[in-house]
């Protein structure tokens, strides 16, 4: 007999499920089927934690009896989103828009088992150092940041166009939350540090 997993992530992220991993828990990974579009008006921080819920609902509703984790990360300027740029020349023109900039990235947290569940926002200062073209055209040829909101990998090799961060929680940056997240697992019963019996 199929027994449900007792920990799913709700999505098909490669860096959400590196950092899950972090935590040893064994988990699965199921890509949610969600409309990400933002509604009418919805403030950035609000699309973010909706599409985290979201998410952790349409796998826990396929998945009964486990405990799903939904995540969703938003980066705005000046209280505008900045999306993923997908190619080079929208990236290039990102980052000559950040330059010398401050982007707030809300990275939104759901854990739910399906009747009751949680959220939360983590919101992370990033500061870009002013950017000229060619060290913009240097890090874009280095590390493709096409699939990264405002283009630049903070775990990687976009760190150096950052003056400085702020957050309460330095894995929020990658897109999942650690510290938020492993309180709330906790609250689920799941306790990273607790021997599985």
């Amino acid at each position: 007999m199929h027994q449900n997993p007792r920990l799913i992530l709700a999505s098909s992220s490669r860096y959400r499920r590196a950092m899950l991993e972090r935590l040893r828990l064994p988990f699965e990974s199921i890509s949610p089927d969600v409309d990400e579009t933002p509604q009418a008006g919805e403030a950035p921080a609000a699309l973010a934690l909706r599409l985290s819920v979201a998410k952790a609902m349409a796998v826990a509703r396929l998945h009964p009896g486990c405990i799903v984790i939904g995540s969703d990360q938003v980066a705005t300027v000046d209280g505008q989103p900045i999306g993923k740029p997908g190619d080079f020349a929208r990236a290039k023109s990102q980052l000559r828009q950040l330059s010398g900039r401050i982007v707030e990235f809300h990275s939104a947290l759901a854990v739910t088992d399906g009747q009751r569940t949680e959220q939360a926002d983590v919101i992370t200062y990033c500061e870009f150092r002013p950017l000229t073209d060619a060290a913009i055209d240097a890090y874009l040829r280095a590390e493709e940041p096409y699939d990264t909101a405002g283009s630049a990998k903070a775990e990687g090799l976009g760190i150096t166009l950052m003056e400085s961060m702020r957050s309460d929680d330095p894995t929020a940056i990658i897109g999942l939350p650690l510290i938020a997240l492993t309180g709330m697992l906790r609250r689920f019963g799941l306790d990273p540090l607790r021997s599985p019996s």
